[in-house]
């Protein structure tokens, strides 16, 4: 019988990380819930998001309750429950030991993608909305508690060689890859947060990774300030990652 494995997929906004999620989900092994802590966070910050009411209203506002189902092994003939979730939605007070129970995965984007992207969708934006942080945090809280450096995938190196960097991913989290993680149909699809009308329009034309993108992008003013914020953060977890070879 095959252990059934839970994959915390740790990543900021704008990070590929929908089209990873999509890219698991099309496993026949696997089930996957996007961004559990969304309407817990939207509820006990009280921040002001595109869709808040209606992401409060679908999800599940009790952190303690998300925690615990982020733990609950999936139903045979599924094995691999993943889990694709936004680091800064950790705020203080919210449930972390559930974490130690699961394979941490965390990826990583360059700051400047991130925040160009992003800025395109919300009218204002800080450093902490960006997740870099929180992410760092969270590596070096796993990496301490597991004796070792947990996976860091950069989703530079998914859409240069797709196959090649999710058969390592695979491979380090002791799954087996299949090939069916390399496309899937456009249009929404059932893993789909709520708030997939608003951010998700780039994944629902897709039908697979797209190919790696052009030069950084320049960025002046706050976006740029905020990316001097971040770089630190940012430079040390990409000192960490995944080789691809």
């Amino acid at each position: 019988m095959t252990q059934p494995v839970i994959i915390a997929m740790w990543s900021g906004p704008r990070n590929l990380s929908t089209a990873l999620m999509r890219s698991f989900a099309q496993r026949r092994d696997t089930v996957a819930w996007d961004e559990p802590f969304y309407a817990a966070y939207l509820e006990a910050t009280g921040l002001d998001h595109p869709m808040r009411e209606e992401i409060i209203a679908d999800g599940i506002t009790d952190p303690h309750e998300v925690a615990s189902r982020c733990l609950k092994v999936p139903a045979p003939p599924k094995s691999v429950y993943y889990q694709k979730h936004m680091t800064h939605h950790m705020i203080d007070g919210f449930p972390l030991g559930w974490a130690e129970r699961v394979t941490n995965v965390f990826l990583l984007r360059s700051p400047e993608r991130v925040l160009a992207s992003y800025a395109r969708k919300r009218e204002s934006v800080a450093a902490d909305d960006i997740g870099f942080s929180m992410q760092r945090r969270l590596f070096e809280l796993t990496s301490a508690r597991e004796g070792g450096k947990p996976v860091v995938i950069d989703s530079d190196d998914i859409r240069q060689q797709p196959e090649v960097a999710l058969r390592a991913l695979c491979s380090a989290i002791g799954i087996a890859f299949d090939p069916a993680m390399l496309s899937w149909k456009e249009g929404p699809a059932p893993e789909d947060g709520i708030w997939g009308s608003h951010w998700y329009d780039a994944i629902w034309k897709s039908t697979g990774f797209v190919p790696p993108e052009d030069d950084l992008p320049q960025l002046d003013g706050e976006l740029a300030e905020i990316v001097e914020e971040v770089r630190p953060d940012y430079e040390f977890l990409r000192a960490c990652k995944l080789p691809i070879n």
